[in-house]
């Protein structure tokens, strides 16, 4: 919402400064996004009329002109391609120093002296416009000061409106808040009927229910459409940052900057029978005000005649029913649209306009005929014409109701935490333009009709808080004990995770939690999606259900930009459709590529492989303690290269997968190099497991060394299970340091060299207590796995 300063200070005058005005409407909830001053350093600017004009004898593209400022008639040199004899134009004399930096001195141009410069609107600092000279009207005082003469200085003031006060998108709703922070009189433009001197009407029909339930037509006839809007009128669009058009489009423009109600005029000799309110059909097409074709499905309401559609209500005109210099008759439309009909239709069509933000948002179904009764007002006065009788079509059960809002006392206090005395709340909500009745515990209030957003008592109280000043509200600690909040020990901070992660080397990132439903499925992962209502876009129409496809195009990402080692890990949640609706569970995930170490002289210049991804997974379960009870077995997923995959399992339940990417989905992503990755369930990772004190053996440890010769499928975590088991507490630790496959064994098999650490903590264990555990854990793995001891 933007508006010249001047402007509003006609319809309410604070009494403060610019600076306290936009300070004190930011702190009221509407913000001053920007402000733009107007009209400073214009001294020794006057109105000018060129009374000669000469081509200049030595240049081709100057003319030399004979400017007159009332007493005296100064020789210009101007190159300008609008100075023309009778032109009225902005002069700066010898001695102005313009916004632009510009100080006007004599000067001799091309052999020709010059006494002062003629100005377009941007060299003034008025406008954009640097196309040619500023014209003024004919009827500009020669020789008066242009600052005066535009009521200047002003500045255009841009406010950042929150979609709940569409009141505000009017001058006179902006006033009421003026009045209300200030305590100032209002003045606003007089709502007095225009006389009615024609008969001219036309029929008006209400077809779409609650989507229009007010709709006021008149015809107007007889007036002059080629009448220049005013000066004062063409200013105030300006300054609001409209371009003026033509009069009937600039006194609809004027009155939705003042109201807040949008207005459109069509030339009624272009119309057929009555004006209908109807929902479009499919496929049903109007040329718009721009020139561009729309095609329409039945989500759209239009304005049509018995013929065919004229508009789009709430959005554009049509062109072939639009206002022109040849119309001598036209037919004014101001009409309330509930605002979910126009929602998003601009948006539709790949436009947005005034009338609809206004409309989308909601606008005063009281407005149009007060804005009917200003634009006629206005436009006879400066076009002439007969108006005729203001037809109404109207739904009373379906216009909107502004139901009495109870304010307590107490309640208003309480939330406030200060009191306000009755006489200030009753100010405030009064100067609002609310109704206000005492009773016995508060007050019972009446929003006008254009405060939508006043529906319960909170909204009440937070219209007097921010007109009361925010800045009064007192500062103070809350009262009570508080508890403390430890988190368990039992659970290993995210925090710690995290770090951990960083400090092996890895880097965190934030993926979207919504992708592409094609991405998953190239993952398999798209079982129990949850589908958006309203994506978007098509590349974000899901949630995920998994962290490692938004991972792993980061880091395809990253490797597509010259980075050769990537490590990368993501702590967040995934999404599945549940049978009560989306259940969300958090996962820790984590992608590994290129060299296994830093690039320096003393590295291994190897690959990182299955190896040290596993190490890596193995370390964050070592910090929850949970290291000796994981397990890995094999995998099978078609998302994961089915030899070098595992599922990792802790005390018997699957919490994840740790590997390389399939070869066909690495392929499928472009990858062209072993990616490996884990994603493990982030609550299971983070249950970790209070430490016990254990009084240390006073007796000496004993190592065997075994080699044992198995079926090549045996994983070491059966392996591992299988020799605990069979020698119990006495096994201390238990380490594979050696595995041999080839010449000397049987086809399919291997030899693993395993350290056994053996230790009592009540005796020594003699060297018959050794062979009897190695014995045993021989004949368990001869039971469970096949395997025997190696010759």
């Amino acid at each position: 919402m933007k508006f010249s300063e001047n402007w509003l200070r006609e319809l309410v005058n604070p009494g403060v400064d610019r600076a306290e005005l936009c300070h004190r409407l930011t702190m009221a909830g509407l913000e001053v996004e920007g402000v733009e001053e107007l009209g400073r350093g214009l001294d020794g600017v006057l109105v000018g009329e060129i009374v000669e004009c000469e081509k200049h004898p030595n240049a081709d593209k100057l003319r030399v002109c004979k400017v007159t400022i009332g007493a005296e008639v100064l020789q210009i040199v101007c190159g300008a391609p609008n100075a023309r004899l009778g032109l009225k134009a902005p002069v700066a004399t010898i001695g102005a120093n313009l916004p632009n930096g510009i100080a006007i001195k004599q000067a001799a141009l091309r052999g020709v002296e010059s006494f002062g410069m003629l100005c377009s609107a941007k060299e003034l600092g008025i406008d954009a416009d640097a196309s040619g000279l500023m014209e003024l009207a004919a009827d500009a005082p020669t020789g008066r000061a242009l600052a005066e003469y535009l009521a200047l200085p002003d500045a255009s003031i841009e406010l950042k409106m929150t979609p709940n006060r569409p009141d505000c998108l009017g001058l006179t709703g902006l006033a009421y808040d003026v009045a209300a922070l200030f305590g100032a009189p209002l003045s606003l433009p007089a709502a007095a009927p225009a006389p009615v001197s024609g008969t001219a009407t036309r029929d008006v029909r209400l077809e779409a229910g609650a989507d229009c339930p007010r709709y006021l037509g008149r015809v107007i006839e007889g007036i002059d459409a080629t009448a220049v809007s005013p000066l004062w009128l063409v200013e105030r669009l300006r300054r609001a940052g409209l371009r003026p058009i033509s009069l009937v489009v600039d006194i609809t423009n004027y009155v939705m900057l003042e109201l807040g109600q949008p207005m459109h005029a069509f030339d009624n000799d272009h119309l057929q029978g009555a004006v209908v309110v109807r929902r479009a059909t499919a496929g049903e097409t109007v040329t718009l005000l721009d020139g561009n074709p729309a095609t329409l499905d039945p989500g759209f309401l239009v304005i049509a005649d018995d013929a065919r559609a004229l508009a789009i209500a709430g959005v554009m005109g049509g062109f072939d029913s639009r206002v022109t210099t040849e119309t001598r008759n036209i037919f004014f439309e101001s009409a309330h649209f509930a605002p979910p009909v126009i929602m998003g239709r601009a948006r539709k069509l790949g436009m947005h306009t005034d009338a609809s933000h206004r409309f989308e948002r909601g606008v005063d179904p009281a407005l149009p005929r007060v804005a009917m009764e200003r634009a006629t007002a206005l436009l006879t006065q400066i076009a002439g014409g007969t108006p005729g009788p203001i037809t109404e079509a109207v739904l009373p059960e379906h216009l909107p109701q502004r139901p009495a809002v109870g304010l307590r006392r107490a309640r208003l206090a309480r939330v406030l935490g200060m009191q306000v005395p009755d006489a200030e709340v009753e100010r405030i909500l009064g100067a609002l333009g609310m109704q206000v009745e005492s009773t016995a515990d508060g007050w019972k209030i009446t929003p006008p009709s254009r405060r939508f957003d006043i529906e319960i008592e909170e909204d009440l109280i937070e219209e007097v808080v921010r007109v009361h000043g925010y800045d009064r509200v007192p500062t103070c600690a809350p009262s009570g004990q508080l508890k403390l909040g430890l988190p368990p020990e039992s659970v290993v901070a995210a925090s710690r995770l995290r770090e951990h992660l960083v400090a092996r080397g890895y880097h965190e990132a934030v993926c979207y939690s919504f992708v592409a439903r094609e991405w998953l499925q190239r993952w398999s992962q798209d079982t129990g999606a949850v589908a958006l209502a309203n994506p978007l876009s098509a590349e974000l129409a899901v949630m995920r259900t998994a962290l490692l496809p938004g991972l792993v195009e980061a880091l395809r990402h990253n490797l597509n930009r010259q980075q050769e080692r990537v490590r990368l890990f993501e702590s967040a949640r995934v999404f599945h459709q549940g049978a009560e609706g989306p259940n969300e569970t958090r996962r820790l995930a984590a992608v590994v590529c290129g060299r296994a170490q830093p690039e320096s002289w003393t590295a291994d210049k190897r690959a990182v492989d299955f190896f040290d991804i596993k190490a890596d997974l193995e370390s964050l379960l070592a910090l929850s303690g949970k290291a000796g009870a994981v397990r890995f077995e094999p995998l099978d997923r078609p998302d994961f290269h089915p030899g070098r995959s595992a599922a990792v399992v802790v005390d018997g339940v699957s919490i994840g997968v740790v590997g390389a990417l399939h070869p066909r989905l690495a392929k499928a992503l472009d990858l062209d190099q072993d990616v490996y990755a884990f994603e493990v369930d982030f609550d299971a990772l983070a249950a970790g497991r209070l430490p016990s004190a254990a009084e240390l053996s006073k007796f000496p440890m004993v190592r065997r060394d075994i080699a044992v010769v198995l079926p090549d499928s045996t994983p070491w975590s059966t392996v591992q299970a299988v020799v605990r088991q069979a020698i119990g507490e006495a096994l201390t630790g238990l380490v594979v340091f050696d595995q041999y496959v080839g010449a000397g064994l049987g086809s399919g098999t291997k030899s693993l060299a395993i350290g056994l650490i053996l230790q009592d903590s009540y005796r020594t264990l003699t060297d018959q207590d050794a062979d009897h555990f190695v014995n045993s854990a021989v004949a368990a793995l001869e039971r469970e796995c096949g395997g025997r001891l190696r010759g």
